[in-house]
């Protein structure tokens, strides 16, 4: 049988992502996430999970969904529209809704489903979506699958944007854009397209994965800027801050029902197992009630931020400005990450090297946890500061 040419082909592309230090394998942990796991047999301590809060492995949430379990099965058995839309999710979205200050919400199996399921389903042909250039993957994948005139702006680059949308004559207009970026941590400058959404008559699609559970009191980034309108529409993600998995989208009633309606990525899928809905409810408890856990973040993020200020100057390494669970540290080129990387994880801890296409420019991405104590991160930052020393040496 002759070899199929295909093969060959993408095993060179594999072979010319590793030379260019691009190449990607993934990990296997052997414990439940956590402030540290164990990682090929070994215990690491970890600084790249999104569990900001640390609610992954809590008690309370493994209760409820253990319970939900008993309660409600391990599957959904089909679409929300069919016979998957069970009690607890119902109940979970009218819950979320109260919470983002909005008049109704939907779940979605996933942040990614999200974007696909509500851009695709507000713009088309003859309508234009302004996107920021930094926008997650998923973004970006929703605005060029809704065949909209696509337009994209400068990372928070607010005059940029208006005059895109000045120039534009679309019939409808929706600005799509992250709260807070995954790759720099920093908030995006949301009341500002806000008042352009008002002033251009246009829709405010704002993707907060990374600010649920973590600002405004735990309600996410417009609660933190106090900002609200019934031109936003709302999706956080709830596998991050809030240690499950799945999203929601928070918008004006007919906006949902709208979605419900034509959203194919929401209508043609399998719905989520109801006893992640069971853990959700637990995981929201925890949210509203346990302010110490935002409180313990908020300290390891100025603690790190300080850290590198006073101690790591010189180093040839950036630290981007950011105020969240995100910090960023530019490095030279890709190499140079992923042998800071592997550094780190010699001393057993464990940090991430993100690399283009996900980011223009190469890093190390720690992240913070409220699981994380002040002795942990203290020590990061020592390794940190002999890794980059013995790098810039």
């Amino acid at each position: 049988m002759p070899q199929l040419t295909i093969f060959s082909q993408l095993a060179d592309e594999l072979a010319q992502r590793k030379a260019q230090s691009l190449y990607r394998t993934r990990r296997v942990l052997d414990s439940p996430q956590g402030a540290r796991v164990k990682l090929n047999g070994r215990e690491v301590l970890n600084f790249c999970s999104n569990d900001y809060l640390g609610l992954a492995n809590h008690p309370a949430l493994i209760a409820a969904a253990q319970q939900g379990a008993a309660d409600w099965g391990v599957g959904s058995g089909a679409a929300h529209l069919v016979t998957g839309h069970f009690t607890p999710q119902h109940t979970l979205e009218e819950r979320l809704a109260a919470f983002s200050g909005k008049p109704a919400a939907i779940l979605v199996s996933t942040g990614f489903m999200a974007n696909l399921a509500v851009i695709p389903a507000l713009v088309g042909r003859g309508d234009a979506v302004f996107a920021d250039k930094l926008n997650h993957a998923s973004l970006n994948d929703a605005c060029q699958l809704a065949r909209a005139d696509f337009k994209r702006f400068g990372n928070n680059d607010v005059a940029q944007l208006e005059r895109l949308l000045a120039q534009s004559d679309a019939k409808r207009k929706l600005i799509a854009v992250d709260a807070v970026f995954s790759m720099d941590g920093d908030i995006a400058p949301l009341a500002d397209y806000l008042a352009l959404a008002e002033r251009y008559d246009a829709l405010l699609y704002i993707d907060d994965a990374h600010g649920f559970g973590v600002l405004g009191d735990g309600r996410g980034t417009l609660a933190e800027l106090s900002i609200d309108s019934p031109r936003i529409i709302y999706m956080a993600t709830l596998g991050k801050g809030a240690g499950v998995a799945g999203a929601y989208i928070a918008a004006e009633q007919v906006v949902i029902d709208y979605l419900i309606n034509t959203a194919r990525a929401y209508i043609y899928t399998t719905a989520a197992p109801p006893l992640l809905a069971c853990a959700l409810h637990a995981s929201l408890d925890v949210i509203e009630q346990d302010t110490e856990r935002r409180e313990r973040l908020q300290a390891h993020i100025q603690y790190f931020k300080q850290f590198f200020a006073t101690e790591l100057a010189g180093t040839g390494c950036e630290l981007l400005p950011s105020d969240t669970a995100i910090q960023p540290i530019i490095v030279k080129d890709n190499a140079t990450a992923l042998a800071l990387s592997q550094a780190l994880l010699d001393a057993d801890i464990l940090v991430a090297a993100i690399r283009p296409p996900t980011v223009p420019t190469p890093r190390l991405r720690v992240t913070l946890s409220a699981a994380h104590s002040t002795a942990e991160v203290a020590l990061l930052c020592e390794q940190i500061k002999r890794v980059l020393l013995e790098c810039h040496a």
